[in-house]
């Protein structure tokens, strides 16, 4: 399964609702094992992003499809970062011409 990152901020929407932010996030755990992805660790963080998730899916596509849901209910933006683990960095930087 292919790693991503996700760079998480509260909408004006999220932030006003806070006290339910951690149902929303056992509901977006849920949703994500539905559509075929794991949550591996969540981060809430100071600075320019309110929370880090980690999370496994089986593709690009079926990523795309969890984010854009989770968005669609208003309380959250993301940005998405594509992560390749040390093993995979070592074999494309040992494969450069």
């Amino acid at each position: 399964m292919a790693k991503y990152i996700l760079l998480v901020s509260w909408t004006d929407q999220g932030i006003r609702n806070i006290k339910e932010s951690a149902k929303r996030l056992d509901a977006g755990r849920a949703l994500a094992k539905q559509q075929g992805c794991v949550y591996e660790n969540i981060f809430m963080t100071m600075g320019s992003f309110d929370m880090i998730a980690v999370i496994e899916a089986p593709d690009d596509e079926t990523l795309a499809k969890h984010v854009l849901t989770l968005g669609a209910g208003g309380n959250l933006r993301t940005v998405t970062l594509k992560a390749f683990s040390e093993e995979s960095y070592r074999k494309i930087i040992a494969d450069l011409a």
